[in-house]
């Protein structure tokens, strides 16, 4: 072994254990491991090109310019708008059905979600698109999101081993052509067989067996915030009990007016919380919504203020006091005077709230009662809340002023965005399409991110704020250990050790030792680059032993997505140790487990389907 190789198993292995230890976060491990490697080509010792190349060093940084950080970042953007949507709510529920608050029911379910979702698409797309709605599971049922995330990551990879479209197979497929002699490409269900039986039997052993292998972590706080719902601010604020429609028939004096010039709120102290014109319904109206004849007011206020509505010609509805409007779209929100604001003592009116904020106070709760009348008049005092309706767009401009603290409500009640929800998935489908047919994946996400903003989507805002730069930082930093690898023959000379160990055990032996030596070697280098190291070596060995190199290339394959070992192995790993709050030691507790169930599975594949 050579000193490079000797440098760069310390500079890698010494970060790693004190990861693993809980004695250094592992995006700080990253990026010391890249600053090292940096360090140590820049001294000329031949880790990242040539010992008499310093210049570089630059290498140790290129994992940011590398084509999964462009996935990843489009990725994080594509589910922050289907987030956004209601869809991924709408999935929870929907599991949540199946599932009830049964554990191994609802990791079993999970897992099986990702994994078939990963037979079509990318594996990190598939359990980005899964993790929000697992983690919204997580509280409703207030099982931990430690139980339900790594089925999340490790579907995705059970998944991605039984289809032909993850990259690490398109890689081996193209190794047997370039071989010699050059071998047929594996079809395009060559993997399914064998990755689908591994599949299976990895999804039955983690719910039979998760409860117990899967760490029992307290998530950050701020993970499990318990929020209220919508539809829990209008019972606890007693909205229902003063909600009622109104009907505006074409005779009224109120038709044809705007509500500004209505007077319901100046006249008659009612709050004015959605219009429905023919079948379109606005919530939290603006001053200037015109009322036309036939629409239906929903208002809020005492029952003698409505009454006195009718010399204006109108019909009076009592709202149904069980039903929650937050469910049909309606957006709430809480809002408390800060410490020394300077709305102290002030009222609603006063502040010309509603014009500075484009948002409606419908209810004031102080002392442990709720007022919900008059609540523009009332002099606001410290500990005050207050329940306003509006649009989610008006909410920056109150969030940024310093005399407010705005909490937001749970979404889990609102309905879903159908028209958010078929932008997204339509371009979301034709990003995953046009990378299918050909087109590079980060080109096709990054062209299908971009489509999002300029459609307005979803606003730049809001996705910076869905960027998840952790793990930015952990794959990018990863990168330079696979590239260290390659250029210091360490990967080829634990490859030949490993073969030559292998070679006298016949085919069946080296198909198996094929998926050890990548399942091995993608815990660092991660599956693509693994591929293209070991791919070279074991289809070359199966050929000189006349042995079938397509068997040996699917066991090569499938071993670039067993990465259940280590966070690192894979970027869908590491997607989840941020809100399940996982360590290091998690991933290798259950990890090593699935690993043999994937052996003796592929045991089984290969003589069964392969004939070996």
């Amino acid at each position: 072994m050579t000193i490079p190789q000797i440098t760069l198993i310390c500079i890698t292995a010494i970060p790693l254990l004190l990861v693993s230890l809980d004695r250094l976060r592992i995006d700080v491990a990253a990026l010391l491991i890249v600053a090292a490697l940096g360090i140590a080509q820049f001294l000329g010792m031949g880790i990242l090109a040539g010992a008499n190349e310093p210049d570089q060093a630059l290498k140790s940084i290129s994992g940011f310019s590398q084509p999964v950080i462009i996935t990843l970042l489009s990725l994080f953007i594509f589910t922050s708008s289907l987030e956004k949507s209601g869809i991924t709510r709408w999935i929870a529920r929907k599991l949540m059905k199946l599932g009830g608050s049964s554990e191994w029911q609802l990791i079993t379910l999970f897992a099986s979600t990702t994994a078939v979702l990963s037979l079509v698409m990318n594996n990190l797309a598939a359990g980005a698109l899964v993790l929000p709605s697992a983690m919204e599971v997580s509280r409703r049922t207030r099982i931990k999101p430690s139980k339900l995330l790594i089925p999340v990551a490790y579907g995705s990879l059970l998944g991605g081993a039984a289809t032909y479209f993850t990259t690490a197979n398109i890689i081996i497929s193209n190794l047997l052509v370039s071989a010699s002699p050059p071998q047929p490409p594996l079809h395009i269900l060559a993997f399914f067989p064998t990755g689908g039986l591994i599949a299976v039997t990895g999804i039955l052993f983690m719910g039979l067996f998760g409860r117990k292998l899967l760490p029992d972590r307290e998530p950050a706080p701020e993970q499990m915030m318990a929020r209220f719902t919508g539809s829990e601010l209008e019972e606890f604020y007693g909205l229902g009990e003063r909600l009622w429609e109104v009907q505006v028939p074409a005779d009224s004096v109120l038709a044809n007016k705007s509500l500004a010039l209505s007077g319901l709120g100046e006249r008659y102290n009612l709050a004015v919380a959605g219009l429905w014109h023919r079948h379109q319904a606005n919530f939290a109206p603006s001053p200037d919504q015109m009322i036309h004849p036939d629409d239906i007011l929903l208002v809020v206020g005492r029952e003698d203020r409505v009454t006195a509505l009718t010399e204006a010609g109108v019909q009076i509805g009592r709202g149904n006091s069980s039903e929650h409007i937050s469910e049909r779209g309606v957006s709430f929100f809480e809002v408390m005077p800060s410490p020394h604001s300077q709305a102290l003592g002030h009222t609603l009116r006063e502040l010309e709230f509603r014009n500075k904020f484009g948002l409606t106070a419908l209810a004031l709760f102080r002392g442990g009662r709720s007022f919900r009348t008059d609540v523009g008049n009332m002099p606001l005092v410290l500990g005050d809340s207050l329940l306003l309706i509006g649009s989610p767009r008006h909410l920056k401009p109150i969030q940024n002023n310093p005399d407010y603290i705005v909490l937001e409500p749970d979404l889990s009640d609102q309905p879903v965005q159908r028209k958010q929800v078929i932008l997204t998935t339509f371009i979301l489908s034709a990003a995953i399409y046009a990378s299918i047919v050909g087109m590079p994946v980060y080109l096709a996400m990054l062209s299908g991110a971009v489509l999002l903003a300029l459609f307005n989507i979803l606003d730049m805002e809001e996705a910076y704020r869905s960027i998840n730069w952790q793990v930015i930082l952990v794959i990018a930093g990863m990168y330079s250990i696979s590239l260290a690898m390659v250029n210091t023959g360490l990967s080829q000379w634990v490859g030949d050790h490993l073969l030559n160990f292998l070679r006298p055990s016949g085919p069946l032996g080296l198909a198996l030792g094929a998926f050890l030596l990548s399942a091995l070697f993608t815990q660092l280098m991660g599956g693509q680059v693994t591929a293209l190291v070991t791919g070279p070596i074991t289809i070359s060995a199966a050929l000189s032993m006349h042995a079938d190199p397509h068997a040996v290339a699917v066991a090569t394959a499938i071993g670039c997505s067993a990465a259940f070992l280590t966070p690192i192995a894979h970027p869908v790993n590491i997607l989840t140790i941020a809100p399940a709050n996982y360590r290091f030691r998690d991933f290798f507790h259950i990890g090593w487990k699935l690993t043999l169930v994937s052996f003796f599975t592929l045991l089984i594949g290969m003589i069964w389907f392969w004939d070996l």
